[in-house]
């Protein structure tokens, strides 16, 4: 295999509402690089960072880049359980290159642009902005962004 392989690593929740924004970006991923050379893993649900790296491996990758797929560089995962679960995976895995990207994902300035942008959608969409143009009599307004409609937005209650 050529290039490295692609770890997102999150906390995790067993709610398909939290996973699904991860998911699509391990899709869109996924999309670039192929199927087989990006996996998605928590660290406090299946799949594990182990689990995504024997996938990984499995497939023939022997470089693997986790990237921590957090909205902050701060914190105890950052800091400490993901370096110590990337450890682990490597004590496991001693034919495999794992590095770890110092970080996280959303500390890059792109994410942080990103955010600001669809933070400024949603809130022209929103009816509580009534300079926004938004329809007030709708129970909720539909956000598409660059990935087309991805949720519905409740109406903001006064």
């Amino acid at each position: 295999m050529t290039g490295s392989a692609l770890v997102l690593i999150a906390h995790g929740s067993p709610d398909p509402d939290w996973r699904r924004p991860l998911e699509q970006l391990e899709a869109r991923l996924a999309a670039e690089r192929g199927a087989d050379a990006v996996a998605l893993a928590y660290l406090a649900h299946e799949p594990r960072l182990a689990d995504a790296v024997a996938l990984l491996h499995e497939a023939g990758h022997r470089k693997i880049v986790v990237v921590s797929a957090l909205l902050s560089p701060g914190g105890r995962h950052v800091k400490h359980d993901i370096p110590e679960a990337v450890e682990a995976a490597r004590a496991r895995f001693v034919d495999v290159e794992i590095t770890l990207v110092p970080g996280a994902l959303g500390d890059d300035d792109e994410v942080i642009a990103a955010l600001a942008a669809a933070t400024l959608r949603l809130l022209a969409y929103s009816s509580a902005d009534p300079g926004s143009g938004a329809n007030a009599s709708s129970p909720a307004s539909t956000f598409s962004g660059p990935a087309g409609p991805r949720s519905t937005l409740p109406r903001t209650h006064r």
